[in-house]
């Protein structure tokens, strides 16, 4: 069986490498893109996003309309907030938290987009 990924030919393009190599980002972009996706890695996570997607809310709300403990849910809205997904406000003794920006809810809706596909 032949390697698909093997070019036969082996004849650089240099125009195409150049102009890639133009626009490429500096490596410690790539490397924060990945972690951004490291965070969307975990199915609690990605729990969480999607009722801030529908509502604000606070850990109790959360931690009860996901049946897990409030502290799990706190852990995991640390690391959303320490990724910039998500924001807080305080009201008083109680914390309410929300998706951090558009941009949050359009990664959201592409990859629901892609995955519905």
């Amino acid at each position: 069986m032949k390697n698909e990924h093997i070019c036969e030919n082996c004849e650089v393009h240099k125009e195409i490498v150049n102009r890639v190599t133009d626009v490429i980002p500096d490596e410690e972009i790539l490397y924060d893109v990945a972690e951004l996706f490291k965070v969307f890695g975990d199915s609690t996570r990605i729990r969480i996003m999607f009722v801030l997607f529908e509502s604000e809310m606070c850990v109790c709300d959360i931690a009860e309309l996901l049946n897990m403990t409030q502290s799990a849910i706190s852990h995991q809205l640390r690391v959303l907030k320490q990724a910039r997904l998500v924001k807080y406000r305080r009201d008083g003794k109680t914390v309410y938290y929300s998706l951090a920006d558009s941009h949050v809810k359009t990664i959201f809706c592409q990859a629901m987009e892609h995955i519905m596909e």
